[in-house]
C-alpha cells in the first residue's frame, strides 16, 4: 500500500501576489518552491490585482474555504469617462462619455455604495453557469444572463479624486464574492457616466494584512535558506476571533472519532449554543468546535472541522 504523503510544512503563508499572476499561478509556483502538493489559496484575485493572498499549506488547506468566506479590504484605482468589456482598463473600450463629475458628486455616490446589495457578476469572471466559466464564454463573444448575488459593502471611503483627470482611489471593505471592478462600473452608472478600474490591491483578507505578506522572491530565498517555517503562521491564526478551549484525554479520544464532548472534559467551555471555538489538546490546535444542544438536553462541544 502506498505511503500517505506527509507534509513538510503546515500553516498559512501570506503572499503578496504580483500583478499578472492568477491565484492559481501563485499556488503552482509555491508547489515548486516548497515541493509540497497540498497547497490552496483563500480567495481568488484577478491577474491585474496585487496584495494579500493567504495560502494554506499541508493540513492547513482544510481551512482555505473558511478564509475565502471572510471579508476583504481593497484599494481600487479608477478612471471615469469610459467603459470596457472587462470593467477594468485591461479590456477593450466599449463606450465613452464627456460628462464631468465633481468631488462632491463623487463623495455622495461613494457614500451610497454602503450596505447589502445584489451584484451581477461580470462576464469576465470565474463564475460557472451551466458548468461553463463566464470568462470562457466572454472570450467567444457570448454574453448570457447572470443571476445577481447578495454582497455587502461594509465600508467605502473615497481616498482621492482629481476633478481635472477624473481619476481617483477608493477603499472598500466588502463581503466574499464581491467584484470590485463591478462596484466601480456601477459607480459610473450611478454618476451618469462610465467608470473602469485601473488598479487593485487587496490590503486585507480577514485579519491577515499586507504587512504580514511576503513576495514570491522572499519565499524562494527562504526556501533556499531552509527558513520557510519561520514565514508560516499557525492554522489557528485564521480563527483568532473565536474563544479557545482545551480538551482532556477523554475528550481527545472522542474528538478523534468525531463524537461530541461534554462540558466536564472541556476547559473554558462556552455556555452559548452555536458558539464556535478553537479546540486545543496538550497545547496544540486540534480542531474547530461548535457548542450545540444534545437530544437529551444540555450543551456539548461538537466537531466542526479538523485540521490535523
Amino acid at each position: 500500500m502506498a505511503k500517505k504523503h506527509e507534509s513538510r510544512y503546515n500553516g498559512v503563508l501570506i503572499v503578496h501576489k504580483p500583478q499578472d499572476f492568477t491565484s492559481f499561478d501563485v499556488v503552482a509556483k509555491l508547489r515548486g518552491i516548497l515541493h509540497e502538493r497540498r497547497i490552496g489559496h483563500g480567495g481568488t484575485l484577478d491577474p491585474m490585482a496585487t496584495g494579500v493572498l493567504p495560502v494554506f499549506v499541508g493540513g492547513a488547506t482544510k481551512a482555505a474555504d473558511m478564509a475565502a468566506a471572510q471579508s476583504k479590504e481593497y484599494i481600487a484605482d479608477f478612471a471615469l469617462g469610459w467603459a470596457s468589456d472587462t470593467q477594468d482598463s485591461t479590456g477593450t473600450e466599449t463606450a465613452r462619455s464627456d460628462i464631468r463629475v465633481t468631488t462632491q458628486q463623487m463623495q455622495e455616490a461613494v457614500d451610497k455604495m454602503l450596505g447589502e446589495q445584489d451584484q451581477v457578476p461580470p462576464m469576465y469572471s470565474a463564475v460557472k453557469v451551466n458548468g461553463q466559466r463566464l470568462y470562457d464564454l466572454a472570450r467567444k463573444g457570448v454574453e448570457i444572463e447572470r443571476k445577481a448575488r447578495p454582497i455587502t459593502v461594509h465600508e467605502a471611503e473615497l481616498l482621492t479624486f482629481d476633478e481635472q483627470t477624473q481619476r481617483g482611489r477608493i477603499r472598500f471593505l466588502c463581503s466574499k464574492g464581491t467584484y470590485v471592478r463591478t462596484l466601480v462600473h456601477d459607480l459610473g452608472v450611478q454618476l451618469g457616466t462610465y467608470a473602469v478600474m485601473t488598479g487593485l490591491q487587496r490590503t486585507k483578507s480577514g485579519s491577515y494584512t499586507l504587512e504580514q505578506s511576503y513576495t514570491l522572491e522572499q519565499i524562494e530565498q527562504a526556501a533556499q535558506q531552509d527558513t520557510i517555517a519561520s514565514l508560516l503562521l499557525p492554522t489557528d491564526s485564521l480563527f483568532q476571533m473565536y474563544p479557545a478551549v482545551s480538551i482532556d484525554e477523554y475528550g481527545y479520544q472522542r474528538a478523534l472519532h468525531g463524537a461530541f464532548i461534554t462540558p466536564e472534559h472541556v476547559t473554558d467551555f462556552p455556555q452559548q449554543r452555536g458558539a464556535l471555538c478553537r479546540v486545543y489538546y496538550q497545547g496544540e490546535f486540534w480542531m474547530l468546535g461548535r457548542v450545540d444542544e444534545l437530544d437529551r438536553g444540555g450543551l456539548a462541544l461538537f466537531y466542526e472541522k479538523r485540521f490535523r
